[in-house]
């Protein structure tokens, strides 16, 4: 890890991340989960560290998740010598959504920019999520054969009417009102402002009256209007059952465009994806991240992840041959073996914010 890609700072009163790796758009790297996670540690023990943030110091990005390129490198490798899948990375960066979701003083994420997969996992769990007014939200795994993990299966079943099953199955991209409607976010603040948000909280102790100083007023939000529609659709209890509604819904323009991105989108990753968001619901986050722990073993070992980041991130011919390449052949028992336990299960405590 290059020393400039993240900095884990203590500012006065705050212990401050911020990400800088804006090249690849804040990907996160191994070291840079360990170091996020030291970083926690220590400013939980620290009596002089009121709470913590989160920031990017790239204006396109928050961050945009993990290194596709080094995973599909390490499977395929584990794969061709029959070794188990490279599971190291998930491990801790499983572990360290957990810690941030139950860290005990406010974590607040200023979050500007894309936001997707691990960029989610390091952010969305924080107490307090502050939006800026570029923020894009989305979590698009099952284009690639993956699924929404880092913490997808205990955030996205909690969002209202259905939005997070509609956003998991669809990869659809939001905006800052979309995200304070859903709960997504619980601050709207300029990104520009952002810094002055760190200089306050270096300075104070009480998070939320500095946030609130900060506050701006937002607009409608259009997945609220849609909220009827979305609900009616996702609220099913398959995904074939899902398409077929909103193939019932020929006038309603989002629900096409999800149906047209639903047709691309790995079969197998579509019902692991339903089956999480139906499951989650009932689950405490600690059972959510072994859950998908158990998930991404498996995904690891099978066949979509490598083509979706074929087709999608190194050929980049937007192609991928799925296996098995329809809804009707992924049957509930091929699910069903995602979701089964691990003889070595992921190691968390059993208490969560």
């Amino acid at each position: 890890m290059s020393e400039a890609e993240i900095f884990c700072d203590k500012r006065g009163r705050l212990g401050l991340i911020s990400l800088n790796r804006g090249t690849v758009l804040n990907a996160l790297s191994h070291d840079m989960v360990r170091a996020i996670g030291k970083a926690l540690q220590e400013w939980a023990r620290d009596d002089d560290i009121a709470h913590v943030a989160i920031r990017s110091l790239d204006e396109k990005a928050f961050s945009a998740g993990g290194d596709l390129k080094g995973l599909s490198e390490s499977g395929l490798r584990a794969k061709a010598e029959n070794a188990p899948p490279p599971t190291d990375f998930f491990f801790d960066e499983y572990r360290l959504n957990h810690a941030i979701k139950t860290f005990p003083k406010p974590y607040v994420a200023l979050i500007d920019g894309i936001v997707m997969g691990g960029g989610v996992g390091v952010s969305l769990h924080g107490s307090h999520r502050v939006a800026g007014e570029k923020i894009s939200f989305a979590m698009p795994e099952v284009g690639i054969g993956f699924f929404p993990d880092v913490g997808g299966t205990h955030l996205l079943p909690r969002l209202p009417a259905y939005a997070g099953t509609y956003l998991a199955l669809t990869g659809a991209r939001i905006g800052r009102e979309d995200c304070l409607w859903a709960g997504l976010a619980t601050h709207g603040v300029a990104g520009a402002r952002f810094d002055e948000v760190v200089q306050a909280l270096a300075s104070e102790t009480d998070t939320q009256a500095v946030l609130d100083s900060f506050v701006e007023p937002g607009g409608p939000s259009q997945l609220a209007e849609d909220a009827p529609r979305i609900e009616k659709a996702f609220c099913a209890s398959s995904v074939e059952e899902i398409v077929a509604r909103l193939e019932a819904m020929p006038d309603w323009r989002r629900g096409q465009k999800a149906l047209e991105a639903m047709r691309h989108k790995s079969p197998t990753s579509l019902k692991i994806a339903l089956r999480q968001m139906r499951l989650g619901a009932g689950l405490d986050f600690a059972e959510a991240m072994r859950t998908e722990y158990r998930i991404v073993h498996r995904v690891l070992a099978g066949h979509d992840i490598y083509e979706g980041i074929r087709a999608q991130i190194l050929d980049k011919d937007r192609a991928p041959k799925w296996r098995p390449g329809s809804l009707a052949e992924v049957s509930e028992a091929d699910i069903d073996a995602y979701f089964a336990p691990l003889g070595d299960e992921l190691d968390l405590p059993e208490t969560a914010r």
